[in-house]
């Protein structure tokens, strides 16, 4: 695990007793990024390129270092201002210095619009720290007061461990009642006193008191928002200089070198259907520049000049390896050549404007292939999965979904026992890795490290996709409250049809429609307070839906301000009336100013990127960088931009990620791509619940959730015997809500074997509790 750590303290008043000085405390095995009285570290195993320092001194110049050079040895000033970039960033060295340029004024928003996932902390003068989030939540920031001011890091548990904190069973509560509800969880952690900052928030500390300000609303600029064509032209723009940056991020000839014996530099996870197969199409275009390329003569006034989207001109990059024709770029402008296009390059032109092109006579200049890995479950005979990226539809149909590119070096795994879902289990579960935080994805690690293992030392995923692209049922009600009750048309159409398939023409034809119109138009009219109430009532009385039903039904339930998470049903009266609690003091709170459905979409994207980094924290290997893409800040923004009808329309996913690689130059691809049944997953679900039964009884045998007062014991031992027998039918949903709790049991587990104060020398003797009482507040 990586992580970054300082803190800021306050100065000492004329007269009061001085606090005692944190001096003697410092971070394990890290290194010291600047000193002073607000120092900063970065732990664990950062790789050179990720460290980028910038300091700006009066009449001098900015300097830029990047790895690990240490801490300048110049007592810094009041008017010297600092940034500390950290992780994979785009920007190049005179970005990043006019970036600190810039920042001095107080902005601090375009220090997260360049290309990659990173955190960026800025110090003005010698008592203020500025660090700020991503807009998905992959890259979060935790506080806490400690020493008189406030410590921060991009992980909770160091902080807990520098403060001593006991675990919040209330916050735990929350994560399971209502896991994509902020109005439960609020701004806590699993850590009791540990806060975290909110996706898209700034967390500026001044003389050791901490404060947030949102540096990215929706929608704040009043600007109106782009049609169609043009969101899908920035989105294409985004995604490929996401990928791009990750491909090319190190100079030529100075590679990282591989992990273990025979590890590709790169590689591509083909288990998440559409969407990671987009990505490796996009990777594989990508070739690394073996030297200068050629400069482009572009038309319009930008001939000489530098490309506007996608860095310098020069920075060209080859077609699709797979054709030795050049494609026009066509994507959904009908076949007419994009504004940009590059003069005297022969067939090929690029739907976005900066796209890369290369000379048709020129070379690959790079021959090294990308590992593609991806599970042999499902048949080769499909067209493709609905690929969501939450790990749920990997197969071997996506080797259908990216076919006929050389570049990449397909590997099929073989599915096993050891592969399956709670596969751990089978062995000693306190033994496997500890996360900064709890999820499902601990419950499913094994397979994941399956394939990571024998992917890329930087492995690029689909992670997020379905979150960042699709329309969430309860944007049908946004459109209700801006007048376009029409276009409710197509989606519940689409629902009904799926219905009457599955449960009949008179639930297709009736039920459903009636359903989902009235609920879409109920969530549009309902005040933001009552409906807070209302699922408080519903916790309290334990209304907790089972998550059975139609594809229908299960929209009809979406249309929310808060839905209950599917482990509610099992926790325990007492946790459910905290969590009610909670809900009915958010009521009181000012309502959002966002659209329902806007709102719902955002805070589930916030869940998933939460999961991914817990997934990275569970799997990754040594040495190793998974990266997610669509979860940059650029891709982010530049899905905001499509249209809600657009993305309720049936198969919106797939054809959007169509039209991203028609506008790279891949119009090859066949008709109805990726537009297929999802593969059903909850066969290897119970298959691996039905092996690791006997270490899930020996798990839910004395569970600290159940000490903690947290669950239903009773219950949850009667559905997870329920779950191992194969004969006995039970929804995704359930499943779903089984690996919550098991992986937060896990996670229990693992935090109370390991030992106080690891991640930090020079504390105190910790006092040795027991597990904090149940605290629900």
């Amino acid at each position: 695990m990586r992580w970054l750590t300082g803190w800021c303290t306050a100065a000492p008043r004329p007269g009061a007793p001085a606090h005692e000085p944190p001096g003697a405390v410092s971070p394990i095995a890290a290194r010291l990024l600047w000193s002073g009285p607000d120092p900063l570290w970065a732990v664990g195993d950062w790789r050179p390129e990720e460290i980028r320092l910038v300091t700006l001194r009066p009449g001098a110049p900015a300097t830029v270092t990047s790895g690990h050079a240490g801490p300048d040895r110049v007592e810094d000033t009041p008017a010297t201002s600092r940034l500390a970039v950290l992780g994979h960033c785009g920007a190049s060295d005179a970005e990043l210095a006019a970036g600190l340029a810039a920042a001095r004024g107080g902005a601090v928003r375009h220090l997260t619009v360049w290309p990659g996932s990173y955190t960026a902390v800025l110090r003005t003068g010698v008592r203020s720290t500025v660090l700020l989030t991503d807009l998905a939540g992959a890259q979060p920031v935790f506080h806490t007061p400690w020493a008189g001011g406030t410590a921060y890091a991009t992980a909770a548990l160091p902080l807990a461990d520098l403060v001593g904190a006991p675990l919040d069973t209330g916050h735990l509560a929350a994560r399971l009642a209502c896991p994509e509800s902020p109005e439960a969880l609020g701004t806590g952690t699993p850590y009791l006193g540990v806060q975290r900052v909110p996706p898209g928030h700034a967390l500026a500390v001044r003389g050791g008191r901490p404060y947030l300000t949102s540096y990215d609303e929706p929608g704040a600029d009043g600007a109106r928002p782009p049609g169609e064509a043009a969101a899908v032209r920035e989105l294409t723009r985004a995604l490929l200089e996401s990928v791009r940056s990750r491909i090319r991020t190190s100079p030529a000839g100075t590679a990282p070198p591989a992990v273990g014996s025979g590890r590709s530099r790169l590689g591509v996870d083909l288990s998440y259907g559409t969407a990671s197969a987009t990505v490796a199409l996009l990777a594989a275009a990508v070739p690394l520049a073996s030297g200068p390329a050629a400069v482009p003569r572009r038309a319009g006034p930008q001939a000489a000049g530098a490309d506007p989207v996608g860095g310098a001109v020069g920075d060209a990059v080859g077609d699709f390896a797979d054709s030795g024709e050049r494609a026009a770029a066509t994507g959904r402008a009908g076949g007419r050549a994009a504004p940009g296009a590059v003069v005297g390059l022969a067939g090929r032109t690029g739907a976005v404007k900066g796209s890369w092109a290369r000379p048709a006579a020129r070379p690959l200049p790079a021959t090294e292939q990308l590992a593609a890995v991806t599970f042999g479950e499902t048949a080769f005979d499909g067209r493709g999965s609905g690929g969501d990226g939450s790990g749920e539809d990997d197969g071997p149909a996506a080797l259908t979904l990216a076919p006929d590119v050389p570049r990449l070096r397909h590997t099929v795994l073989a599915p096993g026992p050891a592969t399956l879902p709670y596969a751990h289990l089978r062995s000693d579960p306190a033994a496997g890795r500890l996360t900064d935080e709890p999820g499902p994805e601990l419950v499913a690690a094994a397979g994941a490290e399956a394939r990571f293992d024998v992917g890329g030392t930087d492995h690029l995923t689909g992670y997020g996709a379905r979150q960042v692209l699709d329309g969430h049922p309860a944007r049908l009600a946004d459109l209700v409250r801006a007048g376009r009750s029409r276009e409710l048309l197509s989606p519940v159409v689409a629902l009904a049809g799926a219905d009457r398939a599955a449960a009949g023409v008179l639930v297709g034809a009736l039920r459903t429609p009636l359903a989902v119109v009235r609920a879409a138009h109920r969530l549009s009219r309902i005040r933001f307070a009552d409906a807070l109430d209302d699922v408080a009532v519903k916790l309290t009385l334990r209304h907790v839906a089972d998550g059975g039903g139609t594809a229908g039904a299960r929209s009809v339930g979406d249309l929310a301000w808060v839905v209950p998470g599917p482990a509610a049903r099992w926790l325990s009266d007492e946790a459910l009336s905290a969590v009610a609690l909670r809900l009915r003091l958010a009521a009181r709170e000012p309502a959002p100013g966002e659209h329902p459905g806007a709102h719902r979409a955002r805070h589930a994207l916030h869940r998933h990127a939460r999961g991914f980094r817990t997934l990275v924290h569970a799997t990754e290997q040594p040495g190793q960088r998974l990266h997610a893409p669509f979860l940059d800040n650029q891709v982010v923004r530049a899905a905001r931009l499509l249209p809600a009808d657009v993305r309720l329309q049936p198969g919106a996913r797939p054809a959007l990620l169509q039209a991203v690689l028609a506008g790279a130059g891949r119009t090859d691809l066949p008709p109805g791509w990726g537009r297929g049944p999802r593969p059903d997953r909850t066969t290897a679900t119970r298959a691996g619940l039905r092996l690791a039964a006997d270490g899930l009884a020996e798990l839910f045998d004395a569970p600290l959730l159940a000490e903690a007062g947290l669950i239903d014991l009773r219950a949850v031992r009667a559905d997870l015997a329920r779950a191992a027998d194969p004969a006995t039918p039970l929804a995704p949903a359930a499943l779903a809500g089984l690996a919550d709790l098991v992986a937060t049991e896990l996670w229990l587990r693992r935090v109370r074997a390991r030992r106080h104060g690891a991640c930090w020398t020079g504390l105190p003797l910790p006092e040795h509790t027991a597990l904090t009482p149940p605290r629900f507040a």
